[in-house]
C-alpha cells in the first residue's frame, strides 16, 4: 500500500510538471514581455525530424544563413515549429550576442580618425529592433500566413518592438568608442516618427542619420542600400562596420570595411 501511494504521488507530480511545461511554452510564444522576448524554451535548437523524407531543418537554416539557399519566400512547413523554437529560445539569443561580441572586438581594434566621419551602419528590423512579438502572434505564426505589408506597418506604428539581444549593448559600446551611428532601413519615410520613437524607447538614444526609403522608390533592397551607402561615402563618411540580418543589407557596392550578419530564418529579402 505504501508503494502504491508513493507511485500515485509521483504520477501526480509528473502530471503537474507536464502542465507547467505546457503553460510555459504557450506563455513564451503568446506573451513576450518587456525586452525579454526570447524566453528560453525546452527545444531551443533541435531539428525535430519526424520522417526520413522531411527537410533537415538544421541544414536548411545553415543554407539560409550562408545565403546558399536564395530567393525563398516561405519557411518549409516541416520547419515552422523548429524556427519558432529557435527564435524564441536560448540559441537565437546566444547567436545574436556572439555576433555583437565579435563586432565589438573588431571595432575596438580600429584607429578612428576623430573627425566624426567614422560610421557604423545598422539595419533596423531584426538587427536593432525585433519584430518577433509580431511574427510569433496568432495572426502570423512564423510563416503560416503570408506577409502582409499593411498589417506589418500597423505593428511598426505601435513603436513597441523590443531590442534584438546584444544590439543595444553593442550600440552603446560603439558610441563610447567614438563611432557615429547610421540607421539604414527599408521602412518607408511615412514610418519615420514611430521608428524614432521605438529606437529611443529601447536605448538607441542618438544617431548621425536615420535613413528610410522614399515613398516612390521601386528598386530592390540591394540597390537601395548600396545607393544610400554610396551617398554616405560621397559625403565623406567612412563605413567602418555594417550590420544586418539579411544578405541584402550587406552585399552590393560600398558595403563598408567589414560586415556582420545576424541570424534570421524567418524571411528573405532580395
Amino acid at each position: 500500500m505504501q508503494h502504491s501511494t508513493i507511485h500515485l504521488t509521483a504520477m501526480k507530480s509528473m502530471a503537474l510538471s507536464y502542465l507547467i511545461f505546457m503553460v510555459t511554452i504557450v506563455t513564451a510564444v503568446a506573451s513576450p514581455i518587456d525586452n525579454q522576448i526570447h524566453l528560453i524554451m525546452p527545444h531551443s535548437g533541435s531539428a525535430g525530424l519526424k520522417h526520413p523524407d522531411e527537410i533537415n531543418c538544421l541544414s536548411w537554416r545553415l543554407a539560409v544563413e550562408t545565403d546558399n539557399h536564395k530567393e525563398w519566400s516561405q519557411i518549409p512547413g516541416s520547419c515552422v515549429d523548429y524556427v519558432g523554437h529557435y527564435m524564441l529560445g536560448k540559441q537565437y539569443r546566444d547567436d545574436c550576442e556572439y555576433v555583437a561580441t565579435e563586432a565589438y572586438e573588431y571595432a575596438k581594434g580600429l584607429n578612428l580618425t576623430g573627425d566624426g566621419k567614422d560610421v557604423w551602419v545598422f539595419d533596423i528590423d531584426e538587427t536593432t529592433l525585433s519584430n518577433l512579438p509580431y511574427y510569433a502572434s496568432d495572426n502570423v505564426a512564423f510563416g503560416y500566413i503570408p506577409y502582409n505589408s499593411t498589417a506589418f506597418n500597423e505593428w511598426v506604428r505601435k513603436a513597441v518592438a523590443p531590442a534584438v539581444p546584444g544590439s543595444v549593448k553593442l550600440y552603446k559600446q560603439l558610441v563610447n568608442l567614438g563611432f557615429k551611428i547610421v540607421f539604414l532601413t527599408g521602412s518607408r519615410e511615412a514610418l519615420l516618427e514611430p521608428r524614432k520613437k521605438n529606437l529611443k524607447a529601447v536605448g538607441y538614444t542618438e544617431w548621425e542619420k536615420l535613413i528610410l526609403k522614399g515613398a516612390n522608390y521601386s528598386g530592390n533592397a540591394v540597390e537601395y542600400k548600396s545607393g544610400e551607402r554610396k551617398k554616405l561615402e560621397e559625403a565623406g563618411y567612412k563605413i567602418r562596420g555594417n550590420m544586418g540580418d539579411q544578405w541584402s543589407d550587406l552585399i552590393g557596392t560600398n558595403p563598408g570595411d567589414r560586415v556582420f550578419k545576424l541570424p534570421d530564418p524567418m524571411y528573405y529579402i532580395a
